[in-house]
């Protein structure tokens, strides 16, 4: 890679962010009127379309696409990240786009310490050190004794855990398939699994909303062809400490168009997680210098 290609990639991503957390701001702003899961089941059929036309236009086609040797695995990550989509715009409608994201930015510390038992990794001490210093952070937000924390606290956290499964299970997969395999059954069985379970919650949308439900598909869409190029254009390690970039973003979002509040607990906390996570990606990039 260039040094031009690594720096337009970072500037992708750096999109990518923000397209994601306007998408955040929209889903909040329907799941307020609707049920969720209505949301979300019709976001997914946009993306199985726009997966299935991705898919198309490469040689060999959707058979191509759909071939893999791990079915069962694709499977279920395409239902995990359903599932954990679901729960995160639950969220945002509980606790906020501010408290939400500040808690889900532990998914990479999840990933670190995930990686050993999952995939079979090598995590040293300083990594495991980062991680307790990122969980550490994640209490100041949660304040146990009375701040942020409520029920409603479980769903960011859950969705982090969940996202971070689903991280490492497409490193897993990837050793077999290629990444628009993977890409083709995120999308299409996550489309049946949305479906199966929005459906039965399906009520009329004024046409205001069914225009913002358009916008929300485009971005959606959208965000994730930004993400595909900023990783053809620069390496992963290059790119992947400004996905954090999506927790300013979309507090700015809560902030200013919902009228939430950033409480200092949630600042600090937010901070040391996700320069913990920093860390844990920088020291994995210098493993893989390493060797």
């Amino acid at each position: 890679m260039t040094s031009q290609n690594t720096r337009f990639g970072i500037w992708l991503m750096v999109l990518t962010t923000a397209i994601f957390a306007a998408q955040d701001g929209i889903s909040r702003h329907l799941a307020e009127a609707y049920n969720v899961q209505m949301v979300v089941m019709i976001r997914y059929w946009f993306f199985a379309a726009f997966v299935i036309a991705m898919a198309a236009r490469h040689a060999g086609g959707l058979r191509r696409a759909a071939a893999t040797r791990q079915p069962l695995v694709q499977a279920f990550r395409g239902v995990l990240l359903v599932a954990e989509v679901n729960i995160m715009v639950l969220g945002f409608v509980y606790l906020g786009l501010v408290e939400s994201h500040a808690v889900f930015a532990c998914y990479p510390l999840l990933i670190a310490a995930l990686s050993g038992p999952i995939l079979g990794e090598k995590v040293g001490w300083r990594r495991w050190s980062a991680i307790g210093v990122g969980f550490a952070g994640m209490l100041i937000i949660l304040q146990p004794d009375g701040g942020v924390f409520s029920a409603y606290s479980i769903l960011p956290l859950a969705a982090a855990l969940m996202f971070a499964l689903y991280g490492l299970l497409t490193r897993y997969v990837a050793r077999q398939d290629s990444a628009a395999t993977s890409f083709f059954w995120t999308g299409t069985v996550g489309a049946v699994a949305a479906t199966l379970v929005g459906m039965w919650t399906w009520e009329p949308m004024t046409l205001g909303d069914w225009g913002w439900m358009a916008v929300l598909c485009v971005t959606a869409s959208a965000g994730h062809f930004t993400l595909i190029k900023a990783y053809e254009q620069a390496e992963a390690s290059d790119v992947q400490p400004f996905a954090y970039l999506q927790l300013p973003f979309a507090s700015l979002i809560g902030l200013y168009l919902f009228g939430e509040t950033l409480r200092a607990n949630v600042a600090i906390g937010a901070a040391i997680i996700v320069g913990a996570g920093l860390f844990t990606l920088w020291r994995t990039r210098r493993r893989a210098q390493a060797h």
